[in-house]
């Protein structure tokens, strides 16, 4: 875990070096709509991009609007800036506006040889499942062609059982998190889930065993409240331990960069590109979902029920259209069912805003009596 700690937020990680030194080929993609099952079987390694460092935003800025989202300028900006000139190619998909402008900004700079949109449907139904199989095929047939890699049905299944087994082990470590006391941080989550998101899935397996192995004997953390936190894209490890350093515990999280991203990956169809569809379009828990809130909701409030939580930080970026809207609904709903709720609107990564936050956890602490 000691090393964990201090390689978590590198971008270029021993292991993706490690990786390229040995001939091998990196994908990056942000959305957690990215059938990363795939690019396994391709043997290509799936890198989530993050944007450690919170670096100035000069050169992202130069191709964004101020008014977009700080998370998408970084990565960018780290894209421009050579930080990630380790990928061999990108994926794009339609997350939301601000996600799009920084995938075609950095393409129409970088020019990478794989450059793929995978259209991700806004609704379920049918025919979009139908439709998302179809765009499956696509990413697919592209990866076959430019990597010379046969994607055969039995290498997706078998990458598929082996996130299943990622994903089983990591709902043993937020079984620590969420128990009382807890065994686990939520900053120590998030370094995890991040650093995870880097490797193949085999690899990620043998490190959660490490880490569950040393965990499940750790003496319990000390806590003054057990908060939920849940909002919009952020990798940000620094806001956690600012969360956690005012006494509060993140025991349970609804983040992208956290169980939205594996908590519920189920399908039944027997065709893997239809399986993969199923098990990512049917269990998406963001609201570009337009037609989705209820069941985000239910998710959001079993969640904060299993965790035993005191209370709830709703937080997004600024400028983050999508989240920022549905707070508002988040915090009638969960104050409804009895969570209190902080609504934090931040800017990503900004240093300068780590006094507000605390003050304003503090005072939620206060609200909450402890």
């Amino acid at each position: 875990m000691r090393t964990l700690q201090s390689q978590s937020t590198d971008i270029y990680t021993d292991y993706v070096r490690d990786w390229k030194e040995k001939g091998g080929k990196v994908l990056g993609y942000a959305c957690v709509a990215t059938p990363v099952e795939l690019i396994e079987a391709a043997g290509v390694l799936p890198y989530r991009i993050k944007a450690f460092g919170h670096p100035d935003t000069e050169l992202g800025d130069a191709y964004l609007a101020r008014f977009n989202c700080r998370f998408c300028r970084s990565c960018l900006q780290l894209g421009l800036d050579g930080t990630y000139d380790f990928l061999d190619g990108l994926i794009e998909t339609n997350g939301c506006d601000h996600l799009r402008g920084m995938f075609e900004n950095w393409q129409y700079v970088k020019k990478y040889e794989f450059f793929h949109y995978l259209k991700v449907p806004h609704f379920l139904r049918e025919d979009s499942l139908e439709y998302f199989t179809e765009e499956i095929g696509l990413l697919r047939q592209a990866l076959e062609e430019r990597f010379g890699a046969q994607v055969t049905d039995e290498r997706i299944r078998k990458a598929i059982d082996a996130y299943d087994e990622v994903f089983a082990r990591l709902k043993r470590l937020y079984a620590l998190r969420e128990k009382v006391p807890p065994a686990v941080s939520g900053a120590e989550v998030m370094r995890l889930v991040c650093t995870g998101s880097s490797m193949m899935a085999g690899d990620f397996s043998a490190l959660l065993d490490e880490v569950l192995a040393e965990k499940e004997n750790a003496a319990p953390l000390p806590y003054k409240a057990r908060l939920m936190i849940l909002g919009s894209a952020t990798d940000e490890v620094d806001l956690i331990e600012d969360i956690e350093s005012t006494g509060a515990l993140i025991a349970a999280d609804a983040l992208c960069y956290g169980s939205r991203s594996f908590w519920r990956r189920e399908g039944e169809s027997g065709d893997p590109a239809r399986l993969l569809a199923e098990r990512y379009l049917a269990n998406l828990f963001c609201p570009r979902m337009f037609t989705e809130y209820e069941k985000r909701r239910d998710y959001i409030l079993e969640t904060a029920k299993r965790a035993g939580v005191d209370g709830a930080i709703v937080t997004y970026n600024k400028f983050c259209d999508l989240h920022g809207v549905e707070s508002v609904s988040l915090r009638m709903d969960l104050e409804k069912a009895g969570v209190p709720v902080l609504v934090l609107e931040k800017d990503y990564g900004s240093k300068a805003d780590t006094g507000r936050i605390k003050t304003r956890v503090q005072a939620f602490l206060e609200r909450l009596g402890k």
